[in-house]
């Protein structure tokens, strides 16, 4: 599915949670430059992740999302446990 640095989101992204939205974003302008304008939203959730070495575990995982322009910038906060 998604991917991020050294890492892979193994099927769906559950108990998703909006962290920040717009203004409340810091990092909005960089965000717009790169990706482009939209009405961004810092979002969290749990996910299965397969690293590059071949393992699995449980993750919160965080990114930025806007309509339209998708997903972006995964990255693992923190892991949860093995499956």
């Amino acid at each position: 599915m998604e991917h991020g640095p050294g890492f892979e989101i193994v099927g769906e992204i559950r108990a998703i949670e909006t962290i920040a939205a717009n203004r409340g974003i810091r990092e909005l302008g960089r965000l717009a430059k790169r990706w482009g304008q939209g009405r961004w939203r810092k979002r969290k959730g749990v996910a299965t992740v397969r690293f590059s070495d071949g393992s699995v575990a449980m993750a919160e995982v965080h990114w930025y999302e806007a309509s339209g322009l998708g997903r972006h910038e995964f990255k693992i906060k923190r892991l949860l446990g093995g499956e």
